[in-house]
């Protein structure tokens, strides 16, 4: 079949080089993606067969960075249909982003030898400032215009949920929440809508960020589905005029903080109660029962029930086809350890442009899967739930302390 082998000889002649191994590599890599093309082609190169299905059409350059140094492949290019070879994967946004990211810490100086042995590891001892920009604006542009696109329609459900990182700024090292927004739309689809990051959780900081959701077309919101951060319900009320529903299973986890440890699981047992009951009217009911039988040995957790009762059963208000879905940020819990784990390989960012650079390229990533996917909620529940006028006391969101 093909020609194009460089003889064993050659090869061994360059074993005095200090880059005989990465030769070595690069040949084998290169056979193996001729003998490949050749068995797509159904032919040789200059071979006449009936089996041929199309021609060569030169070759394209492609950079493979490894332990070994940056290998340079030429990937044969075919006149009809295309080719890429198996043993390499494309590389996908966010880990372009990550290698980003861990370079643009590498040649600002600020890495730390973490850092600096995974680009070792990587083989990209020689980066260059150009090179870094380049890939970056790439990124950038594909992950702003995600994170900008405008959404049209209603969104009845909004979740939100908060993952903490560590950035450099002015010669120190802050923590940043990057707050993350995912939402359902009247059609049962979920997307991801937004990204914002900052240094703290004050009225301030959610205000800006779902007045900005408002600005892109996020509209007919009906409830939010979060923990319990400072700041967020008086946000919340202004901006939307939706309901909250405090994640249950974050509620869960603060009231036992309040029983003795021996009595936990009997308390736990007794507040699972109140979320089975069909209407809220049961929970609530059920929910006071607990905190009065507590309340002689648990004072503070009769007081919690008390003062968060409204925001836990809130879910309850809204269609039961839905209240699996939006009792808690859980549908969160798979993306936010994704990012963490993407995170985590970084560990100091150098800047809040390389935060929204790599976990941006995540939640794109996250949502072109989700699109594939089924719908997450059932259309004819939502259709009577926007067809119906909001209760005065559905609303209303709580004022009491979180």
């Amino acid at each position: 079949m093909t020609e194009d082998r460089l003889p064993l000889a050659e090869l061994l002649a360059k074993a005095g080089d200090g880059d005989f191994l990465r030769t070595i590599a690069e040949s084998v890599m290169q056979l193996l993606m001729e003998a490949d093309v050749e068995g797509m082609i159904g032919a040789g190169r200059h071979e006449r067969t009936l089996e041929r299905a199309t021609y060569r059409n030169g070759y394209r350059d492609r950079s493979l960075d490894t332990r070994l140094g940056s290998l340079q492949l030429r990937i044969p290019k075919l006149r009809q249909g295309s080719y890429f070879p198996p043993f390499l994967e494309p590389r996908k946004l966010s880990e372009k982003a990550l290698v980003a990211v861990i370079q643009e810490a590498w040649i600002s100086g600020v890495s730390t030898r973490r850092v600096d042995d995974l680009v070792q590891a990587m083989g990209l001892s020689g980066i260059g400032k150009s090179t870094v920009s380049k890939l970056c604006k790439d990124i950038d542009e594909r992950v702003g215009g995600f994170l900008d696109r405008p959404l049209a329609g209603d969104w009845p459900y909004l979740w939100l949920d908060a993952t903490y990182l560590k950035q450099r700024e002015g010669g120190r090292i802050i923590s940043v929440a990057a707050i993350i927004a995912v939402a359902v739309n009247t059609d049962g689809k979920r997307e991801i809508v937004g990204l914002h990051i900052g240094p703290s959780e004050a009225e301030t900081f959610w205000s800006t960020f779902l007045k900005s959701l408002v600005r892109r077309g996020l509209s007919g919101v009906k409830l939010v589905i979060s923990d319990a951060h400072e700041g967020l319900k008086a946000a919340i009320r202004r901006v939307f005029s939706a309901s909250w529903q405090r994640c249950r299973v974050h509620w869960m986890r603060n009231a036992l903080s309040y029983v003795p440890k021996a009595q936990q699981s009997m308390a736990a047992a007794a507040l699972r109660q109140a979320f089975i009951q069909p209407d809220r009217a049961g929970a609530a009911q059920a929910l006071r029962q607990v905190a009065d039988q507590l309340r002689g040995k648990c004072p503070k957790l009769g007081g919690f029930i008390d003062d968060s009762e409204t925001d836990v059963l809130a879910h309850l208000d809204f269609p039961s086809q839905h209240r699996t879905r939006i009792h808690s940020t859980n549908s969160l819990e798979r993306l936010n350890k994704e990012v963490k784990r993407r995170a985590d390989v970084v560990g100091i960012f150098p800047n809040e442009g390389s935060i929204i650079r790599l976990i941006g390229a995540v939640l794109l990533e996250a949502n072109d899967e989700w699109q594939t996917q089924n719908r997450y909620m059932q259309t004819e529940p939502m259709a009577e739930l926007m067809a119906a006028r909001t209760k005065p006391e559905t609303a209303r969101i709580s004022t009491a302390a979180a």
